[in-house]
């Protein structure tokens, strides 16, 4: 969830105050405000479902747990992404 939103002048930074597990940060980049809100609350969603299942880990176990799980996802859209230009230089190869 975002709080607040400023657009930093002369540089085009943009500047987006979210919250995570209950904690905020200061998000700066180059990226759109809608952008950065959809990454924090997908990050946000992660932790709180690990936090529910386990409820006896720490903030940070949960960090690393969301963290490997996103790493994971990444990896496999990665993976799919390859497969899937394989595929096309494979059928324009046969044309």
């Amino acid at each position: 969830m975002m709080k607040s939103e400023e657009r930093e002048h002369g540089n085009e930074k943009t500047r987006v105050t979210v919250s995570i597990y209950g904690e905020e940060y200061v998000i700066k980049g180059y990226a759109s405000p809608e952008y950065i809100k959809g990454i924090a609350a997908y990050v946000d969603k992660k932790m709180r479902l690990i936090g529910q299942k386990n409820p006896q880990l720490s903030v940070t176990r949960i960090a690393v747990l969301a963290a490997l799980n996103i790493a994971d996802e990444l990896s496999k859209l990665q993976e799919d992404y390859d497969s899937l230009v394989k595929l096309l230089e494979e059928e324009k190869a046969i044309k």
